[in-house]
Formats: structure tokens, sequence, C-alpha cells
């Protein structure tokens, strides 16, 4: 019986042993799915993220970068109307001294290059061949006043005698006759010493104007003639000094009419590169011909020149200013673009340029005056931001990145701004 009972549970276990067996791989099968889901899952997403960065990467690539540039603001301001022209600095005076009178030059009173003023002693002509005749002319002149004197008291007593009728009505008359006579005489001795006197003061010259004079022409020793043919000085007066230039008979009207109401124009006068000032004076007058051939006008302006920066027939570069704007809207010459006789610019809105066409007036000092091309047309503004370089990429409705802050034009509203332009 009890064979019975260790058979039966033998039995027993046989059944139960593959039960267990197959919950414990169920079990083992789990835990590696579980594994495999610990793992797995971070790792789908660390691909999904690397995928999600190339995409963004290669959209990155495509996008359009905005084009870099610099700027500048447009202000308002004063600026000049100029006229500019070559122009040839010319002294009020240039007096080339000769003798009036013929001898021997005994002295020479002043050096090469120095100052003068009027009155001042140049020359000395030897003078003892005009003082001899200057001599002569007074003796002859005292001796005819002599006479003349003589005469009018033969008159007197002539006058008397015919009042008490003691001599002939004729006697009477012509010692009158001869009373005029005398004093016609006593007149051309009269001129006679004055010119002598003035052939004696020749030989004495001195500076007719205050200036400088040039090289030494002649020298102690030398014969001079009244003929004019030697030059013995040469005196060009410095201070004031005079430009004369020209002006297009184009803008002669806009000149004559600010003359007219009494304008005094500024005229500066700059060396050959214009870039460096020499002096500022103001126009005088202009000539009173047009000249056909080349179809201007001189004028001539004044300078004080009291450093003599201006040399006598110095080639100079002038400017005139006729007129001045007030209140105009400028910006740097260098922001306004050429599309054949089309000028525009570049107007910065939104970090995008955006071509607007406009009119450009004055220039000067690289600035310049801007209009609309119609007026109610778009134009620029005072407080615009325009592009101010890298205008070989731009284009309109493109996108750009400012890599400084908006420039100011180089002068402030409230000052003025010199400008070239017509009239």
């Amino acid at each position: 019986m009890a064979a019975d009972i260790n058979e039966h549970s033998a039995i027993g276990n046989d059944h139960q042993l593959p039960a267990f067996a197959s919950r414990h791989n169920g079990l083992h099968v789990l835990m590696w799915i579980l594994l495999l889901l610990i793992v797995a899952v971070p790792l789908l997403l660390v691909l999904r993220h690397r995928a999600e960065a190339k995409k963004e990467a290669a959209a990155a690539k495509h996008v359009t970068p905005g084009i870099t540039i610099t700027s500048a603001t447009a202000k308002t301001g004063n600026i000049g109307v100029y006229l500019d022209a070559i122009g040839t600095v010319t002294p009020v005076y240039t007096d080339s001294i000769t003798s009036q009178v013929n001898g021997l030059v005994e002295a020479v009173h002043y050096k090469e290059g120095q100052r003068v003023r009027v009155g001042d002693p140049l020359v000395d002509i030897d003078p003892r061949p005009y003082r001899a005749l200057l001599m002569q002319a007074q003796g002859a002149l005292e001796r005819d006043q002599s006479l003349l004197a003589q005469a009018q008291m033969d008159l007197e007593r002539y006058r008397a005698a015919w009042a008490r009728n003691a001599i002939a009505k004729q006697t009477l008359d012509d010692q009158e006759k001869l009373v005029h006579q005398y004093e016609g005489t006593v007149k051309n001795d009269e001129g006679n010493v004055q010119y002598d006197q003035v052939q004696l003061d020749y030989c004495h010259i001195t500076a007719p104007i205050a200036g400088r004079l040039g090289f030494r022409l002649v020298d102690p020793g030398n014969v001079v003639q009244s003929a004019g043919t030697v030059t013995l000085a040469v005196i060009t007066q410095l201070e004031p000094i005079t430009v004369i230039f020209t002006i297009p008979e184009d803008s002669l009207g806009p000149v004559e009419a600010r003359l007219k109401v009494g304008v005094k124009l500024p005229v500066d006068a700059f060396d050959r590169t214009a870039l460096v000032k020499i002096a500022s004076g103001q126009l005088l007058t202009l000539d009173n011909l047009i000249d056909t051939t080349t179809g201007t006008v001189k004028g001539r302006a004044q300078f004080a020149n009291a450093d003599d920066a201006l040399f006598p027939n110095q080639f100079v570069n002038t400017r005139l200013l006729v007129n001045t704007l007030k209140g105009v809207t400028v910006i740097p010459s260098s922001a306004i673009q050429q599309n054949g006789q089309a000028s525009f610019v570049y107007l910065i809105q939104s970090n995008f340029a955006h071509m607007v066409s406009i009119k450009p007036g004055v220039t000067d000092g690289g600035l310049t005056q801007v209009e609309p091309i119609t007026p109610g047309a778009k134009g620029i503004n005072p407080g615009d931001v325009v592009a101010n370089s890298s205008f070989d990429k731009l284009q309109d409705k493109v996108k750009v990145a400012i890599s400084n802050k908006p420039a100011a034009s180089s002068n402030p509203a409230s000052a003025n701004t010199s400008g070239s332009g017509a009239p």
C-alpha cells in the first residue's frame, strides 16, 4: 500500500514539472522584452533627435542670410549753391616804371623783393643838367618880371600925363600893349620854370604805389632814355589782391540778381588740388561782355591777402557762393546709385531694402540734396535710413543686416552745409 502511495506521488510530481518550467520561461521572455524596451526607447529618441537636427541644418542651408551693409541717416540741413571755376590771381595795380628823362643812373635805392610804400625812393638819375636848365628858366623869369614891372610903372606915368593932356593918346595905348606883351612873356617863363622843375623831379624816382618790387632791372652807371625802352623797376600791389575767374552765361542771371539787391557774394580760393583753401574774399563785379568763344563772363573777386597767400599770376580754383538752400534733405553722396540717367537709393525698412527713385540736387563735401523725382512721389525724408555699402549685392526687397548704427550725415541739421550745383 505504501508502494502505491509513492507511485502516486511520483506520478503527481511528474505532472507538476512541465507547468513550472513553462511559467519560468515566460518570465524570462518578459524580462528580455522589458530590457529591450529600456534600451531601445532611448536609442530611438536619440536617433530621432539626430534626424531632426540634420533636417534643421539642411533647412538652414537653404535659408538666404541677410546681406550685411552699412547705413546712413537722412538729415535736414542747409546747403550752398556754388559755382566752381579756375581763376588767375591778378594784382589791383602793377606798375612798370621807366625813365621820363635822359641821363645817367646815379643810385638804385631798392632791394630785390622789397616791400615799398608810396613815396619810397627807387632810382636817382643825374640831376645836374636839369638843375642848370631850371636855373636858366628862373633867370629868364626874373628878368621878364622886372621888365613887366618897369612897363607897368611907365604905364602909370603915361596915364597921369594923359590926364593932364601932356602926351598923345597913342603913346598911352602903346604902353598898355607893351605891358600886356611883358605879361605874356612872364607867363611863358613861369611855364618853362615849372617844366624844368618837373624834369628835375623826374630824376628822383619814387614808388607810386605800395607793393612788392621784383628783380633789379638797372644798375648805377647805366644810361637811360626817356623813350621808355628800359624798365627800371616793377611794383605789384599785394594787399588787397584780386582773382579773375569765369562764370557760365547760363549762371549769369542768378549771380546778377543777387548783386542787384546788394548781396556780397563770398568767393573762396583753393589750391590746384581744390582741397586746401587759401583765402576767402568777395565778388567785386562782373565784366560787361560775354566771351562768345567760351560762353562765359569774367568776374573779379577781391581778397585782403594779409598773409600774402595769393601770389600774382597764380592759378587757383575758385568757388562762388551764389545762394544757400535752407531746410533741405541731405544724404551722403556715396549712398546714391545710378541706373542710366535715373538715380535711386536703397531705403531700409524692417530689415529689407527698398529701391526708391530720387532727384539729386546740390552736392558738396560728400553730401547731396535729394528730392522726389516728381512732386508728391515717394522720396527720402529726414530720419530715413539708407544703404551706404554692398551695392553689388543689393536688390529690391532683399533682406539686409546693418553692421553699424545708422550713421548721421556729416553735418547736423542746424549746421550749414556747403554744396555745388547749378543755381
